[in-house]
This record gives structure tokens, sequence and C-alpha cells, in this order.
């Protein structure tokens, strides 16, 4: 015969109370919240009552010694023999009911289950109002099992409240006083329970629970460790589960945890102390750590278990810090998000937590620093569902990378090449446009679009306030103020036989609008509704709101199909440029809103900051169109993108003297800002155009493109045939570097 991992004991309902009182039993503490409806309570009575098995419990045996000491304050507290496994909501239940105890519910609402019992027609029913003035029944069952409790006053003050509204036959007396006294002899009620040694690991405990649940639901990791807090350090479980209450109702005078952005639950928190305290964000070998187990030696040691608890919870301490939680909050901020409806991933948010309180607390990175990379990192790593997939290994990855690290800026560093290396020229250009092509509402690149409107400072689609102010989380009202609008209503795209949702519904076809706007709208073609929309802006509000909102040229007129596909690259864009305003070093005057005085400008020639360009692709002296002169462009843009940013005037020659836009013969100049955004794009890469703006200006009778340039916050190379180039400024010119010279550049100006 095989060997056994477990033993079978068989218990009654008295014992088991007796034995959680005495904390022989594990139970979790009564506060954790009580996921089951009070009918199910009521149901698990009734099927005692009736003598129906009500399940196996599984306990596993505590593998420290009777000698252990408890962590915290509450002295009554001892090692339990065993912690429950499975049956805990039934023990909940019992235990809750028997004692008279209230338990908390998943809101973190305390509530006292009331259980009625009707004696004479044997029936269990939740209390309510009108059960409690109904005399046929005992309000709370509760009492029956009160050590005070006399059984004969209890039936004597029953009949007496029974009679006084009805008459009361003999027979229906002996009915109702053999119901109680059934009822009280609950407490021996048998219970059979499957008790695994003290020597098998969580993972075999997990598996044991799995193949006896009906249900087969997986034991998470997290409830291991939440129950030995109770165990063992009761007053730590207590703080993360009272934090979690007050994170879901503001306060008006006292500093508290709520926010707009998480109502975190105890295991939420936990995670985060647990990778502070450990650097781990696998749970899986954390309870052995915490029960005092030598993962080499496989030995459990008290001395061990009390110096773990130390850790967690002196990360405990920290995760829970109030201010540390709100400074936290302000990373989000600053990353464009205003809310929690704009976070696809709280696995994001948690992890992200944890590595702003390694940058503050471990390695002292000033604030100003430490909240423009976490910033950067959380949009990052919201753009690109990071931790959406397998969030641990991801995360574990993650933390790996910073166990060489030493100093606030080497922690800097480490993060921003993290986030360099992920959000490749690639990943703007291929990978996040098909990202875009999706219908759904939480979406990650909806909601990274959403971030970097409010990053741009961007107002909504025909409105002139900021989506910023209409994502405000504090304003309520029947319609939120800003809704997500149809470019290409439902009721037009039905007439062009479009009516699939996932394709009426592409995040490509939403743009941001007030509601009014909104239903003004209705069904409309765009070609329709479009003009007196526009009719409330200047032309370069337009070209502005055309830009952050990503409308194509003509967008109207287009096949929706065209659309989307066009739309979802300049998203793809959108999103790029606001991610960039985090990566700069440090963020000057908003270039798209910047006052140019061209006359002064011009007056003064060109500079390491300046250049003027006859033609964007024009030969002059041929008049033909020549690839001669877009990379002499290209080349001045990477300069400035590659050294300290500067502007670029196309339609002047060098002297200054105009020439205007129209030698390069373009329709108009929506077509020349397409061709400019089109070379960039294929020969320097989706990244350089976060960095650049342009725009059309007059400048002595003539047209002439202005192309504003941000420092790069990465290397751009610029492709010549199949050669890559690097080029800077040196003084009002452009110079190629060599590749060695290259390599000591970038290191020195990118990563130094």
């Amino acid at each position: 015969m095989s060997e056994t991992v477990f033993t079978k004991v068989d218990y009654d309902l008295g014992s088991l109370v007796k034995y959680i009182g005495l904390g022989e039993i594990g139970l979790p503490d009564i506060q954790r919240p009580f996921v089951w409806k009070n009918a199910k309570v009521r149901d698990l009575f009734d099927s005692m009552y009736r003598g129906y098995p009500v399940g196996y419990l599984l306990f596993w045996q505590n593998a420290l010694t009777d000698s252990a000491r408890t962590i915290g304050i509450d002295s009554k507290q001892k090692p339990p023999r065993l912690v429950i496994v499975d049956g805990q909501q039934r023990l909940t239940s019992l235990y809750a009911v028997v004692k008279n105890i209230p338990v908390l519910r998943e809101n973190f609402e305390s509530e006292q289950i009331h259980i009625a019992f009707n004696p004479l027609e044997e029936r269990f029913e939740v209390a309510d109002a009108a059960i409690r003035r109904d005399k046929s029944f005992i309000p709370s069952i509760s009492l029956l099992w009160n050590d005070k409790t006399d059984l004969f006053e209890v039936v004597e003050n029953y009949l007496d409240g029974l009679s006084s509204s009805r008459e009361v036959s003999t027979e229906e007396s002996k009915a109702i006083k053999k119901s109680i006294s059934k009822l009280q002899g609950l407490l021996s009620f048998p219970f059979t329970a499957l008790e695994l040694a003290s020597d098998i690991d969580e993972e075999a405990v997990s598996d044991v629970f799995v193949r006896i649940n009906s249900k087969g639901t997986p034991l998470n990791q997290a409830d291991f460790i939440l129950t030995l807090m109770s165990v063992f350090w009761d007053e730590g479980r207590a703080t993360l589960e009272q934090f979690c209450r007050e994170s879901r109702k503001p306060s008006k005078s006292e500093a508290s945890p709520f926010n707009h952005f998480i109502e975190p639950s105890p295991d939420q928190l936990l995670r985060v102390g647990v990778g502070l305290a450990f650097k781990r964000a696998r749970l899986k070998y954390v309870y052995s750590i915490l029960r005092g187990k030598d993962l080499e030696t496989e030995k459990f040691s008290d001395e061990r278990r009390e110096q773990q608890f130390k850790l967690l919870k002196d990360a405990q301490q920290r995760t829970l810090n109030l201010q540390y939680w709100h400074d936290f909050m302000n990373c989000i901020r600053q990353a464009g998000f205003r809310s929690g409806k704009m976070i696809s991933s709280q696995n994001n948010l948690l992890f992200s937590y944890i590595l702003y309180l390694i940058g503050r607390t471990e390695y002292n990175v000033p604030e100003f620093d430490l909240r423009r990379v976490i910033a950067r990192w959380f949009f990052m790593s919201a753009v690109t569902g990071r931790f959406t997939g397998s969030p641990e290994s991801a995360m574990e990855f993650d933390l790996a990378r910073l166990r060489d690290v030493e100093t606030s800026d080497e922690f800097v560093r480490t993060l921003s090449h993290i986030c360099d290396i992920t959000l490749t020229n690639d990943f703007w250009a291929v990978s996040l446009p098909n990202d875009l092509a999706t219908s759904s509402p939480r979406s990650p690149s909806l909601f990274a679009y959403h971030a970097a409107l409010v990053l741009l400072d961007a107002k909504a689609l025909f409105s002139k306030i900021k989506v910023a102010d209409l994502l405000d989380p504090s304003m309520h009202a029947n319609r939120a103020a800003v809704e997500r609008h149809h470019l290409f209503p439902k009721g037009f795209l039905s007439k062009q036989k479009i009516t699939g949702i996932r394709d009426t519904n592409q995040i490509a076809n939403y743009a941001l609008v007030e509601w009014g706007d909104n239903a003004n709208i209705s069904d409309q073609a765009p070609a329709d509704y479009l003009p007196n929309m526009k009719a409330r802006f200047n032309k370069m509000e337009l070209e502005r709101m055309y830009r952050l909102h990503a409308l194509p040229p003509n967008w109207e007129h287009l096949d929706y199909r065209d659309f989307l596909e066009k739309r979802r690259e300049l998203m793809a864009q959108v999103i790029a440029e606001g991610y960039s305003t985090l990566v700069a070093e440090r963020i000057g005057e908003d270039l798209e809103e910047a006052e140019i005085d061209l006359s002064k400008l011009v007056l003064n020639g060109e500079s390491e900051a300046v250049e003027f360009k006859s033609t964007l692709r024009t030969n002059l002296h041929t008049g033909d169109k020549d690839g001669r002169m877009e990379l002499a462009v290209l080349k001045t843009l990477s300069g400035f993108l590659n050294t300290n940013g500067g502007m670029l005037v196309i339609g002047l020659s060098d002297d200054g003297t105009p020439v205007g836009i129209q030698a390069d013969d373009f329709t108009n100049e929506d077509k020349m800002s397409l061709h400019l955004v089109n070379i960039v794009k294929s020969r320097m890469g989706v990244q350089a155009m976060t960095s650049l703006h342009a725009h059309f200006d007059d400048h002595d009778d003539c047209r002439v493109m202005v192309i504003k340039c941000r420092k790069s916050p990465t290397p751009i190379f610029l492709k010549d045939g199949n050669i890559e180039r690097f080029y800077i400024r040196t003084g009002p010119s452009t110079t190629e570097l060599s590749a060695s010279q290259t390599q000591e550049y970038i290191k020195q100006r990118f990563m130094g």
C-alpha cells in the first residue's frame, strides 16, 4: 500500500469552534473579507440540521515547534497546530454564527450574520426586518450557543412570544422544544478533516486542493502568506486590511490612502511588500521562506522565520507609508493617466510602486528624477502590456536587473535602458499600429493614446477644453464630461453595409469629444457634420487639432478602412510624441505653442540652432525632384536631433532670401507635411518624428515651412542607401561622425 501524505481525523462542530478559539486551528483572521452570501450560510446550517454531509475539511500540519513565538502584540494567540487549506469559508461561517462575531465583507464593511430559525416549520432564513417581527422565528440562532444562555429560558420566551400572536397547541409546543434542542445539539455534528503532513511543500498542498475540490480552483499563493500573517503577525495583516478599507472612502480631514487609481486588496499590497522585502515577484518560494524554511537544507527554523518576518514588516511599513503612496500616484499623473479607468493592468501599477519604493528608500533617488523615470516606466509598460501575460515572470526578470545596481544614477539608467530597448523604432512603426487594430474598449494602446493627449496638453476634439480637465475623475454628472465619439458614426456605417461591432467600434474610429457634441453629431456622415465643427477654429488651431487627434488630411472623404489604417499610424506617432515628453532631460517651451518672430530669425541668419533650405525635394538648378535635396534636409534635422535641437526653415535660401514652398510643387500644404513625415519615418525612424513639429508661416509674401526639433532622447541615425549615418551640429553646420566617434558621442550624450 502506498504511503499517504495525510491522515483522516474526525471532529465535531463544538471541538472545531473550541480549537479555533484556542488557536490550535489557524483560521485566518475573522476580519478577513468574507465572500459567502448569507443565504449560503443559511443553507449550511439547514444541511447540518437535516443531517446531510457538508464536505471535507483540509488542514496542513504546522512544521513549527510548540515553543515558537508569535510576531506581533497579540499575546493570546499561539502558533496553530493546523492551518486551514480548504474549508475556510465554511469554518468562518460556523465560527461567526456560533460565536456571534461580525465578519468583514469584500467592501470592508462589517456585518453580523443573523440566521433565523422557525422551530415549528424547522426552517432557516436570513434574518431581515420582517423575519425579526415574526414571532414564529428565533431571530438569531447564535443565541443558542451563548455561554450565558439557558435553553429552557429560550424555549419559554419563544413560546410566550408566539402565544401572544396565536394559540399554540400541546403538540406544537412539544415539536418546538424538540426542534430547538436539536438545533442546539448541532455542536456535536461530525466533520471529517484530512490533515496533510507538515513536510510537504505548498505546491503539493495546492495540488491536493485542486484534486479534491470540485471547482478545481487553484490556491492563490497570496492566500498562503496571508494565512501565515494571521498566525504569526496578526497585527500586520490587520494593518493591511485597514489600509485597504480606508482606500475606498475619501477622508474629509485626516490623511488617507484614498485615490482615483486603485482600491487595493490585501493580497495586492502583500505582493508589493514581498517584492520590496525579498526582491521576488514569484510568491512560489516566499511562503516557505516565511515559514522559516532553508531552501537548501529544507529545515525549518524559528529564528529564520522571525528574521524573514522582520524584513516583511519593514517592507510593509514602507508600502503603507501614506506619503510614499501619494507621491507615487503623482508619478502616474505625470505619465498622463488620470484615473483607474485609464489603467488596463493593476499589476503594472503595483510593480511600478515596487520600483518607486526601491528607488526612494534604498537608492535615495532624488524625487524629481525618480518621479520622471517611474512615469516613463509606467507609460512604457502600459502601452506595451508588459505585465498582462505572465506578470510574475516579467516582474522577476526586471527585478533581477537591479541586483548589481549600486547607486541612484545606476538605478535610473537601468530603468531608462529597459524603456529604450523596449520602445524601439519597430515598436512605434509596426507593433503599435497593429496593437491599435482592435475594438477592445480597454486596450492598453487606447489608454496610452489618451494619456499622450494629456501629456501634449491637447484639447478634446472640436472643443476648447483640455482633455486632462475633461478626464478629471472627481467630476461626476449624469453623463461623462468627455465621451468616445465614433468619427464615422454607426448609423452612417450601417448604410455602407458595415455593421459588425468589431468593425464599427475600432478604436481608430474613436475620438474624445464633449458629450454635447457627441449627441449633436448623432449619425451624420463625417462630411456633413465636420464643416460646422471646423468653423469654430482658426487655421492654426485646426492644424494642431488634426495632428493631435491623428486625423489624416481629408479624412472625412476617405474609405472607412483606409481611414482606419492611416489613423492608426498617426495615433502611434502621437503616442510616441507624448512619451517623448517624459524622456526629454528638460521640457522647455512648448514648441507647438511658442511664438516665433520669423523676420528676426532671418535677420540673425543661420547658427548652430537655425538653418535655411530653399526646398524640400526640388533642385532649383534643374527644376526636377532630387533625392539629394531631401537628404540635405534630413541631415540637418538629424544633426539638430542628436545635438541640442534647433529650427529648419524651408523656403529660404542660405542668405535668408525668400524662395517659398511653391518651388516644391506640392498640391497643398498637407501633402507637403505628409511627404516630410514619410521620408523622416522611412529614413530616420518613427522615434525621430516624436521630436519634430512642422507648421507653415508667412514671410515677405511667401509661405515657408518651419520645422522645430527637440533634442532627441535617443540617437537618431539617417539611412543613406544601405548605410546608416550619424550627424551632429558643429556651429552653423552639420557634421558626420565616424563609427568610433559615433560610439563615443552616444556614450557621452545619451548614456552618460
